[in-house]
């Protein structure tokens, strides 16, 4: 279970998280919405361990935050907002490239095979070739490489065609349901976050979120 107590975050004289709590269980898809500015990717990247924990605490199953820094990273995969890839290289090369600073090793038919169950199988090409939605399915591949047990995916559909937004919903569900990942997700897209999650939580003080998420039958808790 990862679970957040009291998270607080501020930048000089700006609070951006404010007395943040809630838990997650295994195999979940949480959503995380709400208005630009309200501290999601912040929130994030504080899961992620990109920025550091000042106020409050986290913990996942027997791992803290603070004391147990590097163990956590190799427990969490993370897709950021913008495509992370090399443009330059094939997706092999790409694929390849992030492996090797993995700490999990994985044989060139394991990677090839991440690609395919996300429907990617321009394995050969340039990435720089490749559509917007291939590109989102490549990230998402590459966070997957150390088979991370929290996958945390900031607008992982931002800016791509339907259908690559079905297919990467349904194979982000499946990973949690039938592979036990525990998934927070973030999106603009409410239909998305409707489809794909099992609990939503809003963040910010608008109510525009969860008044429209709620209309829609989705239980909705306000952080």
């Amino acid at each position: 279970m990862l679970k957040v107590d009291s998270l607080t975050k501020n930048y000089g004289s700006k609070q951006v998280v404010v007395d943040v709590s809630f838990e997650i269980s295994q195999g979940e898809v949480v959503g995380l919405v709400g208005e630009n500015g309200a501290g999601k990717s912040t929130l994030l990247n504080i899961l992620a361990t990109l920025i550091p924990l000042e106020e409050g605490s986290i913990n996942y199953n027997d791992l803290n935050y603070g004391a147990d820094h590097r163990k956590l990273r190799e427990k969490i995969g993370f897709v950021p907002q913008d495509i992370a890839v090399w443009e330059d290289f094939s997706v092999k090369e790409n694929m390849v490239f992030f492996e090797q600073l993995s700490w999990v090793k994985k044989s060139r038919k394991e990677l090839r095979q991440l690609c395919l169950d996300m429907k990617l199988d321009q394995w050969k090409e340039k990435t720089k070739s490749l559509s917007g939605g291939m590109k989102r399915k490549l990230n998402i591949a590459i966070s997957l490489i150390h088979d991370p047990d929290i996958l945390l995916l900031d607008e992982p559909t931002s800016g791509i065609d339907l259908k690559s937004r079905k297919e990467i919903g349904s194979y982000l569900y499946d990973l949690a349901k039938h592979n036990g990942k525990t998934i927070i997700y973030t999106s603009h897209d409410m239909e998305e976050i409707i489809s794909l999650c099992d609990r939503v939580y809003c963040i910010g003080k608008d109510p525009f979120y969860k008044e429209l998420l709620e209309k829609n039958g989705k239980s909705v808790q306000v952080l």
